[in-house]
């Protein structure tokens, strides 16, 4: 049968044998009027606490927060009716920063930003674009753990914080969107690396869809509270980037609608563990790098057999990308055991190689990339290959000699956009 793969922005279809269980979520249906007016409606109307209007009576600085280009948050459908009802409110564009939570990642181009947020936005907004590494750009707000939270001065100093995110499942922070908007989206880098820490990675509780007892989300929960925003705009959205929902209030009561909502239509039981599993990052922009592509990987290895093969498609544009820490951590690594177990408190993108080490210590990674050279999917310790439905074959021809029986091939199209559990 013929499957259709998340793959960079236009897809990858691919054959595969009949009898593999392609798994797909039931998904949400758009809502109705998916467009500006369900956001408008929200804020009027909130889940908890007054409404967008009252919100912001009488505040002079207006900091709104918004995903950074490696999320397919849908800033062009959120951000306009946001910051119109704070123009009606009487919140001029010139009292209002816009705050592009990049955590670690490197800033939007310009062409990059204008279709991020829209022309019109950037025309009539000032945007700031967060920079982790940039010490004088953030303020201590308060400790976490004795370790101190410092968080972008722009949102601190801001009378009224909007924060808006995208609710998606988190390999390792439970789930996106709500208080990640803040930390590590606005986190100076040494917080962003405490949240991230070897000993919160490992923890097996630091997984998908799991907040309570989970180190990592009860770190960034902690920390955003000691500086919270005073709105949260979450929303859920369909494989087209279409609005399934639009959940608005203080944090947690708006994220915790969200995740409710989201956990219904992402997950799907599976019989058992696979052989191999095919996988994406989700397509574009959640592959437009290797780094990022580390979460589509974490999604196969929950299904995959010890021993496995993982078959990755992913475009990676932007690379590994390279001249970044994630890869350098690549090229000094000798060996899977030493990304599993990374040497110190801690490195930055350290948490990434650590996911991708315990994945490799579960099964063989086979890459198909056109974004990247083959060396440098080797440096990963991943296998290149040239054709997914030749990797495919080749790898279910591997486990049939390895095991002895017939392989069993689970594929993951929208990787970790559709979260799979093995049951008996």
């Amino acid at each position: 049968m013929r499957v259709t793969l998340a793959y960079g922005e236009h897809g990858l279809t691919v054959d595969v044998p009949d009898d593999a269980v392609v798994v797909e979520a039931a998904g949400a249906a758009p809502l109705p009027d998916g467009r500006p007016r369900a956001v408008r409606a929200a804020l009027r109307a909130p889940l908890a606490g007054p409404s967008l209007a009252r919100l912001v009576a009488g505040a002079d600085r207006v900091a709104v927060v918004f995903p950074d280009i490696t999320r397919p948050m849908p800033n062009t459908t959120v951000l306009p009716p946001l910051l119109d009802e704070l123009e009606r409110a009487g919140v001029a564009p010139g009292r209002v920063d816009l705050l592009c939570a990049t955590g670690t990642h490197r800033p939007a181009t310009a062409h990059e930003l204008a279709a991020l947020v829209g022309p019109p936005v950037v025309s009539r907004y000032r945007i700031h674009q967060h920079r982790s590494d940039d010490a004088r750009a953030h303020r201590r707000v308060g400790d976490v753990d004795g370790v101190p939270i410092l968080l972008d001065r722009r949102y601190v100093e801001a009378d009224r914080r909007i924060v808006t995110g995208f609710v998606e499942p988190h390999f390792f922070a439970g789930w996106s969107g709500g208080p990640k908007g803040t930390c590590p989206g606005l986190a100076a880098t040494s917080t962003i690396m405490e949240a991230h820490s070897p000993a919160r990675i490992a923890d097996p509780r630091a997984t998908w869809l799991t907040t309570e007892g989970n180190p990592v989300h009860e770190f960034v929960r902690a920390a955003t509270a000691l500086c919270p925003p005073d709105l949260a705009v979450d929303v859920t959205i369909d494989d087209r980037r279409r609005l399934t929902g639009v959940y608005v209030g203080p944090l947690p009561i708006g994220h915790r609608a969200a995740i409710e909502a989201a956990t219904q239509s992402v997950t799907v039981t599976v019989p058992g563990r696979f052989d191999v599993v095919v996988t994406t990052n989700g397509g574009h922009p959640l592959d437009r790098n290797l780094y990022q592509a580390v979460k589509g990987l974490a999604a196969a290895e929950r299904v995959v057999t010890e021993g496995g093969i993982i078959v990755m498609a992913a475009a990676c544009s932007d690379g590994v990308p390279e001249d970044s820490a994630f890869a350098r951590i690549l090229e000094g690594a000798g060996s899977t055991g030493e990304l599993l177990h990374p040497d110190g408190p801690g490195r930055l993108d350290g948490w990434q190689a650590q996911v991708l080490g315990r994945v490799l210590d579960r099964a063989e990674v086979w890459m198909y990339s056109a974004g990247l050279s083959e060396s440098a999917v080797r440096s990963a310790h991943l296998v290149p290959v040239a054709d997914v439905a030749e990797a495919i074959a080749e790898a279910l021809a591997v486990r049939r000699r390895a095991t002895g029986r017939r392989p069993r091939l689970c594929v993951l199209p929208r990787g970790p956009l559709t979260v799979a559990t093995p049951v008996r």
